[in-house]
């Protein structure tokens, strides 16, 4: 919350934005009714802080062009929902991600870490469904034959 708390006040004194801040201290009925007036107020401010976690799922910010990540959790799939929360069903425009991360603290740390869980997650899942392109005719058959035992049905084993 103490780093939103910033940002909120470096929106005002500088950019001359009053911004709302979404965060855990905030009852749901809050969260929602600033998310509301941020999609679809014309005269909302241009900006919403939003703490990682704060938002839930199913969130829907198609309003927004940016997203800022400066609060980063340590598990990948965290901060990429927070990220597809602007690239929802609705979300006409280009949406840029950005991370703040300053080197040699514990952020650069992170962002190292979340970067090789990526890289494994890829690695892992990220080939789908392309093996089965590969088997040959032989391991094909294999595949999807029944071995004998399946096959063979055996009344006396029934009973």
């Amino acid at each position: 919350k103490e780093m939103g708390d910033l940002l909120v006040r470096h929106f005002e004194d500088r950019l001359r934005i009053v911004s709302p801040f979404v965060h855990g201290g905030l009852s749901a009925k809050q969260r929602e009714q600033i998310v509301e007036s941020f999609q679809t107020d014309p005269h909302a401010p241009p900006a919403l802080i939003l703490s990682i976690k704060a938002g839930g799922t199913g969130l829907n910010l198609t309003r927004a062009t940016h997203v800022f990540h400066f609060d980063r959790w340590w598990n990948p799939a965290v901060e990429d929902q927070a990220t597809d929360r602007a690239y929802r069903v609705g979300q006409t425009r280009n949406v840029q991600v950005h991370k703040l991360v300053v080197s040699g603290t514990i952020e650069d740390k992170i962002d190292e870490i979340l970067e090789s869980k990526r890289g494994l997650a890829d690695s892992i899942v990220g080939e789908g469904e392309a093996w089965i392109t590969e088997l040959d005719d032989d391991s094909l058959r294999e595949l999807f034959s029944l071995g004998r035992a399946a096959a063979i049905y055996d009344d006396a084993e029934a009973s």
